[in-house]
């Protein structure tokens, strides 16, 4: 049977970006990088040692600024710094190379309901503000709208080296992979902290729909929020192996929506990421994300972060529905 046009110049233009994979990292592996220390030795985790991980956290971030602003990285310094601040709850910090970051918003140790957000791609210490912002915008809807007695948290994961936007890393799982079991460690580390009785969601945009995808398999979560996906490399929810509810939504100005949902194995590689988790045929459970762009799910007052609010809170059935 002959491809389809469409099929042919996808595979074509998959194939140009694995080829310049090649090109791409080595010259990459020359810039310098910012000087930072190693992360901070930790006791392991529980609802004992959060304050000491948090103290220990900044003072990292705090050395890490001192050394960038050596190394002339005025932009580096100022992030690390703003991180390194008084009442910053920073559960795991790595200044080194585009950065680690794992901060909670609230009281993890008394939360009832907890969200992980996992990010996409351009997202480094460098840019950090725009996802703690997203996080914080998320936080402070689950305080004004629990119910009565019902305590939220919101953990902002910046866990793994995330894709540059426009670069051939974001065509495939490859940083997934390696994502997926940092991902994995960090749920295990929320329940030793929470217990098993605390509802938690994992909140995931555009490539982060991709490293929840590659973590799922038995995770112990309540609910997969997929937003802004290009795909999680799974041709449907059931092949994600989770008890999990799967959620899925894109908003009416994404351009997510004009990505080819096709995958093919190139050179020895899979790129793309297969069916549209929007689409009948993944099988998720589909929610209202109202007009916005890649980048608005988040946004205050929208209809995306409402839907997200309820779904964190385990209020599924006021989720409402294009």
């Amino acid at each position: 049977m002959r491809r389809s046009p469409v099929r042919r110049w996808w595979r074509a233009a998959l194939a140009g970006l694995v080829m310049g994979a090649v090109v791409l990292p080595l010259s990459a592996a020359v810039r310098p990088e910012v000087p930072a220390p190693a992360p901070a030795a930790l006791a392991p985790l529980d609802a004992s040692t959060l304050d000491e991980a948090y103290a220990a956290n900044r003072g990292n971030a705090a050395e890490a600024a001192r050394m960038a602003a050596a190394h002339h990285d005025r932009d580096r310094a100022a992030a690390d710094r703003r991180l390194a601040s008084g009442g910053r709850q920073l559960l795991a910090f790595d200044g080194r190379g585009s950065g680690r970051v794992t901060e909670v918003l609230g009281d993890l140790a008394r939360a009832d309901r907890v969200a992980v957000l996992v990010p996409g791609s351009d997202t480094s210490i460098d840019t950090y503000g725009r996802f703690h912002a997203a996080a914080t915008a998320l936080h402070r809807r689950l305080a004004r709208h629990a119910p009565a007695g019902t305590r939220s948290a919101v953990v902002a994961w910046l866990g793994y080296e995330t894709p540059g936007t426009v670069s051939t890393t974001v065509t495939t799982t490859g940083r997934a992979d390696q994502a997926a079991p940092r991902l994995r460690e960090l749920v295990a580390g929320l329940r030793a902290v929470t217990g098993r009785g605390t509802r938690l969601s994992l909140l995931c945009h555009s490539y982060g729909s991709v490293v929840c995808a590659r973590a799922a398999a038995g995770l112990a979560v309540d609910d997969i929020a997929l937003v802004g996906s290009p795909g999680t490399g799974a041709g449907s929810a059931a092949a994600l192996h989770t008890r999990a509810r799967v959620w899925a939504a894109r908003g009416g100005g994404d351009w997510v929506e004009n990505v080819p949902h096709l995958s093919a194995d190139l050179f020895g590689t899979t790129v793309g990421f297969g069916t549209d988790p929007v689409s009948p045929a993944f099988g998720a459970r589909v929610f209202a994300a109202g007009d916005g762009g890649h980048s608005d799910y988040f946004r205050p007052g929208s209809t995306s972060l409402t839907n997200l609010a309820r779904i964190v809170l385990g209020e599924t059935k006021a989720v409402t529905h294009d």
